[in-house]
């Protein structure tokens, strides 16, 4: 793959149009724009992180979270491209848009958690069982193979492709418009969801589009200059700026979900201290930590800049020393996982006590369990009442999904799709809320 060919900003949807002549802001920046001011976005601030939101105590949500990884690759991007100007300022003068890599990957960052459902990843989870254990598998005759594991492995990767690209009813026909570079940015496993099936790669683990959108995805690709791999399934190498958002997304969860632990009094401070001590890369640290700072709080932020910065800075290095790989699409492991030794053992280290003490702790169990429950409650009304729609019951039903998620199509795959758009899309209150009404347990208020 080349440079040349993998930025573009060519416009989805609006291809007539050439590029923007806008010169306090690039088509790259437009892209982030219209990504903060958008709903899908918004509404990522009432979507759980890892813990329930709590209230008094300030933990991370969807949208600081995607906030902060934006700002993380915007910094990985710009210090590789700081490293093209000391090593290789050829690549600059021949394509000038690699200077906007900091861009497109903050777009892309902003984007790349908008298709996930209410609870994280319980609720993809919980739409997938409807389809595999429950009453969704009645539809599996209705469609074909490929369709159908769409469904059975709903992936949110999937998703934020599908809701930046796909038009809904009303809002006009060239969805976000987002460049085609931002878009293949977000695409983190670029293949179909029955490519599962061919085990291996680091990306085949999920898949990155629906079949609603394979030709969108193809046309983003070949404009691009993806590079195809040899397979019966449509399977394509990832964009490189990818490993940079995966990275970023990475740090950020990994470090953040630590310091939420920590003000949620599930780690101490000398634990997280612990964790956090090997990436801060300064003879002072201790002495700053003991004589500049008597909150524990003010003390573990310290360490978590630290961290951050250290694993940026370590993350870029590696993007620019793997330029031959990524651009053959050959590495196949993530920017983290090439981390040097004593990093490396630290980042093990991290992740093992994130699996036994923070995503197994008591509250992130029951938001889980409990999201699998309503999100299932919300597809047996909705998904055979749109597809049926031939019921006094049903028609009110119906009427509760918003024009926009309507579809014209009559296939029971277009009209599930419509109706996950609706569901997946619910912030975890609304799920909650409208769950409740509609099964009874409360009665809608005026508001």
């Amino acid at each position: 793959m080349e440079w040349s060919k993998l930025l573009s900003n060519k416009r989805f949807g609006q291809e007539q149009y050439g590029a923007s002549n806008d010169r306090a802001r690039s088509d790259f920046q437009r892209d982030y724009d219209r990504l903060i001011f958008s709903s899908p976005f918004r509404r990522l601030q009432n979507k759980t992180q890892v813990f329930p939101l709590p209230g008094s105590v300030f933990v991370h949500n969807r949208l600081t979270h995607s906030l902060e990884v934006a700002s993380v690759a915007r910094s990985m991007a710009n210090l590789f491209l700081n490293k093209v100007e000391d090593k290789n300022p050829a690549l600059i003068k021949s394509v000038p848009l690699i200077n906007e890599a900091g861009n497109i990957v903050a777009a892309a960052a902003l984007a790349h958690d908008l298709g996930n459902p209410a609870f994280g990843h319980s609720g993809e989870a919980a739409i997938s069982r409807y389809f595999t254990d429950g009453d969704g598998k009645a539809y599996q005759q209705e469609m074909n193979e490929s369709q159908w594991h769409d469904l059975i492995n709903f992936e949110g990767n999937a998703n934020a492709i599908r809701i930046l690209t796909h038009p809904l009813k009303g809002k006009g026909n060239d969805a976000y418009a987002l460049t085609y570079s931002t878009l293949a940015s977000i695409a983190k496993y670029p293949c179909a969801s029955i490519a599962g099936k061919q085990k291996g790669l680091l990306h085949r683990k999920k898949y990155g589009f629906f079949q609603s959108e394979q030709e969108s995805f193809l046309k983003i690709a070949n404009e691009l200059g993806m590079e195809r791999e040899e397979s019966e399934f449509l399977i394509y190498k990832r964009h490189p700026l990818v490993y940079l958002v995966e990275a970023a997304d990475d740090i950020c969860y990994s470090i953040i979900d630590l310091e939420d632990a920590h003000r949620l009094k599930i780690l101490s401070y000398e634990e997280v201290r612990g964790f956090l001590l090997p990436f801060a890369n300064s003879k002072t640290i201790e002495d700053r930590l003991k004589n500049d700072y008597e909150d524990d709080d003010a003390k573990i932020g310290l360490l978590r800049a630290k961290a951050i910065n250290t694993l940026t800075t370590i993350c870029a290095g590696l993007f620019y020393d793997e330029q031959e790989h990524l651009l053959s699409g050959t590495l196949n492991k993530s920017l983290t996982d090439l981390l040097p030794e004593p990093y490396i053992s630290a980042w093990k280290a991290i992740e093992k006590i994130s699996v036994e003490r923070i995503y197994n702790f008591s509250s992130v169990i029951q938001k889980e369990v409990a999201g699998y429950k309503i999100m299932a409650g919300l597809l047996e009304e909705f998904v055979p009442a749109l597809i049926h729609n031939n019921t006094h019951y049903y028609k009110k039903l119906v009427k509760l999904i918003p024009k926009q998620y309507h579809t014209d199509k009559e296939d029971i795959y277009s009209r599930t799709q419509s109706v996950l758009d609706f569901v997946s899309g619910m912030t975890d209150l609304y799920a909650v809320d409208l769950y409740r009404n509609i099964k009874g347990i409360s009665f809608p208020s005026e508001t």
